[in-house]
């Protein structure tokens, strides 16, 4: 008798949310139905090579070693139970070998009944600002708390995340003000990205600027670094001293003004998705260049990212015919960009922290009077993944609390 679930081939636990009840097959599907009614089909192939066996996985690394086309034929099934501890048991007839299936897996793993098997983690949300409107706030005292526990973090990062995923942008606040502390908030997430700038940057005014945000002047919204071929996912920025007149910060939802310019002026839209912009950086020791279209789109059609960055943009190299509509369509972004319906605008004090996708919100910074005082913010850049990959992280351990809790 068989009374423990099979490993799965992976490391998160997966809660079991309904038992398997009844099975069938043919040689290439196998089909389940559970407790609460659902039908699930699997095709044998499928399931051969997600079997969390050790001809299949590196029980070490959880990282596949099977080779499909080594096998002497097609996966075919030739039997399937569930057995006395709930799992799913196949047999395939071309190894002669019998694989366990735990049925949580098997259940989060349901392409058959996913509505949409690449959906974003979080559901992403469009925003519109306006006089009244501020980013996604949370306090996030005890943050650095060696002491405060797994448990605490997640309290704090969780929501933080979340926001990040689905609006964009959320601003923590009560965060220390000590320089570098930055570093170690961002690793809480994942690894920081180093660029010509630093691995950490100083956003204040100083003297011989290499890039306008180190003076006091206005800056119009913009994305950092659409000069690389892979612009950074994800922009800190971390209020130290603020004490000036002026330098309020503004944000807009890039995927927002998109959305309204195609419903706007759909040619201007499509323009825009398809010509390409020169994106330059031509520093005194550097030189980045990058050419790619205004607004990107992914494979099913769903916006991407955003690269508008004016004081980034090198002289535009297109096709002659494509030259003024370029123009024109960027003229009309450029002016949507000033409606004050799309901004939020706050100001920074010591101790916030803005963590934003920085390959769709746009930000923007009100110009200040650099001799009323000091506006010191620091910052620095990550990956898209890294959120991501924090995020699963913490969603993993809410499924271990609760497949410990239920054992």
């Amino acid at each position: 008798m068989t009374t423990a679930l099979p490993p799965t081939p992976d490391y998160d636990a997966w809660p079991i949310e309904a038992e398997l009840e009844t099975v069938s097959f043919t040689p290439r599907r196998v089909t389940v139905c559970w407790s609460d009614g659902r039908e699930s089909r699997y095709h044998g192939i499928w399931l051969r090579e997600n079997a969390a066996d050790e001809t299949t996985v590196n029980p070490a690394t959880r990282e596949r070693i099977l080779d499909l086309s080594t096998l002497s034929g097609w996966p075919e099934v030739v039997g399937a139970e569930i057995d006395d501890a709930g799992a799913l048991c196949v047999d395939f007839v071309t190894e002669d070998r019998r694989l366990r299936f735990h049925p949580g897996w098997l259940r989060a793993h349901d392409y058959d009944n996913a509505a949409d098997p690449g959906a974003p983690l979080v559901p992403v949300t469009t925003w519109q600002g306006g006089a009244e409107e501020g980013p996604d706030s949370l306090d996030a005292t005890g943050l650095l708390d060696t002491e405060a526990g797994d448990e605490a973090e997640e309290a704090i990062l969780a929501p933080a995340l979340e926001s990040v995923l689905g609006k964009g942008l959320v601003r923590l606040r009560g965060l220390p003000t000590d320089p570098g502390s930055l570093e170690v908030i961002a690793r809480r997430i994942g690894p920081v990205r180093p660029t010509n700038f630093g691995l950490l940057f100083n956003v204040k005014a100083k003297p011989d600027p290499d890039s306008n945000a180190y003076t006091s002047i206005a800056l119009p919204p913009h994305v950092d670094l659409p000069t690389r071929e892979y612009q950074p996912g994800l922009q800190m920025l971390h209020c130290l001293e603020n004490s000036v007149d002026g330098g309020e910060a503004v944000m807009l939802d890039g995927f927002a003004v998109a959305e309204a310019l195609h419903e706007r002026d759909p040619e201007a839209f499509a323009t825009l998705t398809r010509v390409r912009w020169c994106y330059a950086n031509t520093a005194k020791t550097t030189d980045y260049v990058w050419f790619s279209p205004m607004i990107r789109l992914d494979e099913r059609g769903e916006l991407l990212e955003v690269r508008i960055a004016d004081f980034l943009r090198g002289p535009l190299q297109t096709a002659f015919e494509d030259v003024e509509p370029a123009y024109e369509a960027l003229m009309t972004l450029q002016r949507m960009l000033h409606e004050p319906e799309f901004a939020i605008r706050f100001t920074y004090r010591p101790g916030d922290l803005v963590i934003f996708d920085n390959r769709r919100l746009l930000h923007a910074r009100d110009a200040f009077e650099g001799a009323s005082g000091h506006r010191w913010l620091q910052g620095c850049y990550m990956e898209r993944d890294e959120i991501r990959s924090r995020y699963r992280m913490v969603q993993r351990a809410r499924r271990q609390r609760r497949v410990t809790a239920e054992a």
